[in-house]
């Protein structure tokens, strides 16, 4: 086989690629000087208008921590609204990953020109 014609899956890539429309269509709308919790709050309208199914704000096990949203069980969102993104953000949603024992996580920064989700994988659960 050509490499050109290997294809490689991503994991949840036909869900994951729903959420992206619905993250892209917030931040069309809101641009990208909202705060987060605006972005969540039409984040959250969208996701039940696609017929998603979301919780928002979970506690994360006993730790204090709060997940933005977890989608159909299987993807846990990160929102943020900052300048760029630290090596904590990601440290954050890994520790997500790890303690609710998912997979994949989304670290969605709306403050950019354009949004660019960031996969997350649970390297201790692949």
């Amino acid at each position: 086989m050509k490499p050109s014609t290997i294809q490689k899956e991503f994991l949840f890539g036909d869900l994951t690629f729903k959420i992206r429309k619905v993250l892209f269509d917030v931040h069309n709308e809101l641009g990208m000087y909202g705060r987060e919790k605006q972005y969540a709050d039409l984040a959250e309208t969208k996701f039940k208008e696609f017929g998603f199914n979301t919780k928002r704000e979970v506690r994360v096990g006993d730790t204090g921590n709060i997940v933005d949203f977890i989608i159909d069980d299987k993807v846990v969102l990160e929102f943020k609204a900052k300048p760029f993104l630290m090596a904590d953000d990601y440290n954050q949603i890994q520790r997500y990953l790890h303690i609710l024992n998912f997979r994949l996580g989304l670290l969605i920064n709306f403050r950019t020109k354009y949004l660019s989700p960031k996969r997350v994988l649970n390297s201790s659960n692949l």
